[in-house]
Formats: C-alpha cells, sequence, structure tokens
C-alpha cells in the first residue's frame, strides 16, 4: 500500500488566497507570520495548512478563490497556474517527450 498525500490548492479562477478565519486559525494552531500574505505562501503541503482547509472547508477561501485539497501518491508535485486557477501535477501525471525513442 502506498502513502498518500494531501496538498493545497486553487481550484478556481482567482488565485489561491486563505480567509481571515483561516489565518486566524493557523494563528490559534501555533503559526506565527507578520503579514497576511505569508501565511498564503506557506508549502501547500503544511499539515496545518492542510488541517485548516479540512476545518473549515468553503470558509477557508479567500476572496476570489475555491480551497480544494488534492490526494496524491507521490512525495513530489508541483502547482500548476493559469489566470489563479491551479491544478498539482505529479511525475506520474506528466506526459514527458523522449528524444531517444
Amino acid at each position: 500500500m502506498s502513502k498518500t498525500y494531501k496538498v493545497a490548492f486553487n481550484g478556481c479562477y482567482g488565485g489561491f488566497s486563505l480567509s481571515n478565519k483561516a489565518v486566524e486559525r493557523l494563528k490559534e494552531l501555533g503559526v506565527k507570520y507578520d503579514r497576511h500574505y505569508e501565511y498564503e505562501d506557506m508549502p501547500r503541503h503544511h499539515p496545518l495548512l492542510i488541517q485548516v482547509i479540512e476545518e473549515l472547508v468553503e470558509e477557508a477561501s479567500g476572496d476570489y478563490s475555491n480551497l480544494c485539497i488534492a490526494k496524491i501518491d507521490s512525495p513530489l508535485y508541483r502547482i500548476d497556474e493559469y489566470d489563479g486557477s491551479e491544478s498539482v501535477m505529479t511525475p506520474e501525471g506528466i506526459r514527458w517527450i523522449n528524444i531517444e525513442e
């Protein structure tokens, strides 16, 4: 059985942002930054970020965002973004072109 990982991403156009309620909850859990936007720069796989999004569901999302959790089987990921709408990519999900084939 493979390990599953969770990654936060924004599922709509607009951009990844946290609500004030989500930031306050992160502070309660011991995450301390000086500015609101610094919370949005946390690693998207940070366990406390994932916890807050799962706890607050829709209330975790800031303006013009729809925060979601992707479950992936790889510890490697990248977030692709277009106009603020994001998707989580893993090595298995990327079609590579092999010059030697």
